[in-house]
């Protein structure tokens, strides 16, 4: 944080200064008591097993000051600001010092593809711009102000990540970050254990909106049934990217090679031939978002074509290794995802064997069997040769690609590490592997084995 003091704090939440210097500078905020040091900002959260206002004296060792919601006095050098509730207080924070600064932001939220999208974005946009973008994955209620933590004046243009696991949750963080731009990349299933369908999951990415100026502009993905289905719900201007006919940004002649991804990019009148260094349909999709935005912000055609020939991503790795190849898509897995990454798998040229290895997908509430039948019957439809499993749910990708393609080598294992042997004994040269399942089933495991 730049020139940011205890009075700015006061100022930005409403709280009461218990005792300490209200002149104190503020350099960043910390929800860790581990990593206090002078001019650091201490937030004490209080969570389901721990409330870390027990941390407030160690955390406050090295200097630095603190919010607290359960001191109503305090003494001594060190600031103690008393709050409401320090979460809050965080976001109000974070909020004050976004608004010093006055750099456009683009906010990027979606069930599926909003962390490539937003990496796609902010590599696109370095081709004119000095970028802020979200940190790792810090895209929730308390990411999302530890990232703007680190908004300096010398950044032009930002691109943040908005997550949600609960109703509010989007509202919440547009009211923190105020972007110029809101793109929706798309409604899946993903937390609709929480929020109980997929239309409440549409409203909820679509609030978006909520956290826009005045002269705030959509980007959505025209290819989602369920934007289409709530676009009487969008009350700010929009526009479509995608493969449908209407789409203002949209993607033709889309095909694969050497692993990469060529297309033909068409908007208004104007064709580009587009090369990305990432397999999929579904990062053509993503690209379509960047190159929109790019444009959005001035950024030369021919940089934007030159920005995406070198994006790598940072969540589908493909790694070739002893002969074989390594497709590790183990970070997260939902409906959605899970077929976007058994098509790269079943379109992937070899004269070898293509292996699916795969667990299960979670968040997905009561309707989970079904969707896990879902996907088995899609890989039925590929060119997949195996399929090999962990995880219970993940017997139904067995019962229904079996059921659909008998020719399907098939085998559950009761657990990553016997999984990994079968495959270190079973791989041979030429072979494909995708492995993909949600991160808490820990088939990062697997895949760093066979790498």
């Amino acid at each position: 944080m730049e020139n940011i003091t205890i009075q700015d704090i006061l100022k930005a939440t409403g709280g009461t200064l218990l005792c300490g210097d209200p002149s104190m500078r503020i350099d960043r905020i910390s929800t860790n008591s581990m990593e206090m040091g002078p001019n650091t900002l201490f937030v004490p959260i209080i969570g389901e097993r721990v409330d870390a206002h027990v941390f407030i004296p160690s955390a406050l060792e090295n200097g630095g000051a603190c919010l607290t919601q359960e001191h109503e006095e305090a003494s001594g050098d060190a600031p103690y600001i008393k709050v409401p509730d320090t979460l809050k207080a965080m976001q109000q924070v974070a909020a004050y010092y976004r608004n010093k600064m006055s750099l456009p932001i683009i906010g990027v939220t979606g069930s599926v593809g909003k962390t490539t999208t937003r990496e796609m974005i902010a590599h696109v946009l370095r081709g004119r711009y000095k970028v802020f973008e979200t940190i790792g994955n810090q895209n929730s209620q308390v990411g999302v102000p530890l990232t703007l933590d680190h908004l300096s004046s010398n950044d032009e243009i930002g691109v943040l990540e908005m997550g949600m696991s609960e109703p509010g949750q989007i509202t919440i963080l547009g009211e923190i970050i105020h972007p110029n731009m809101g793109v929706v990349t798309n409604v899946g299933v993903s937390h609709i254990e929480m929020m109980g369908s997929r239309d409440n999951i549409c409203r909820e990415k679509l609030d978006i909106q909520n956290g826009l100026p005045e002269d705030g502009t959509l980007l959505l993905n025209g290819d989602n049934d369920m934007i289409r289905k709530h676009l009487s719900y969008v009350k700010k201007p929009y526009e479509f990217y995608g493969f449908a006919p209407d789409c203002t940004y949209r993607a033709e002649n889309i095909w694969e090679e050497n692993g990469q991804t060529h297309f033909t990019f068409c908007y208004n009148g104007q064709r580009e031939d587009v090369t990305l260094n990432v397999l999929g349909e579904h990062n053509v999709s993503n690209a379509l978002a960047a190159i929109a935005i790019g444009l959005k912000y001035q950024v030369p055609m021919e940089a934007v074509k030159q920005q995406l020939s070198t994006f790598s991503g940072q969540r589908q790795n493909i790694i070739n290794t002893n002969g074989y190849t390594v497709i590790d898509d183990s970070y997260n897995a939902s409906p959605d995802s899970m077929k976007a990454s058994l098509k790269i798998l079943s379109d992937f040229h070899t004269d070898g064997r293509r292996i699916a290895v795969l667990s299960d997908m979670l968040e997905l509430g009561p309707d989970a069997p079904s969707y896990h039948k879902e996907v088995g019957r899609y890989i039925a439809s590929t060119k997949v040769t195996d399929l090999y499993i962990t995880g219970e749910l993940s017997q139904e990708y067995i019962t229904e690609a079996a059921a659909g393609n008998p020719s399907i080598r098939t085998r559950h294992f009761s657990s990553n590490s016997d999984l990994t042997g079968f495959l270190k004994n079973y791989l041979s040269e030429g072979d494909v592997v995708l492995v993909k399942a949600s991160n808490g089933m820990n088939l990062k495991e697997v895949a760093a084995a066979l790498i």
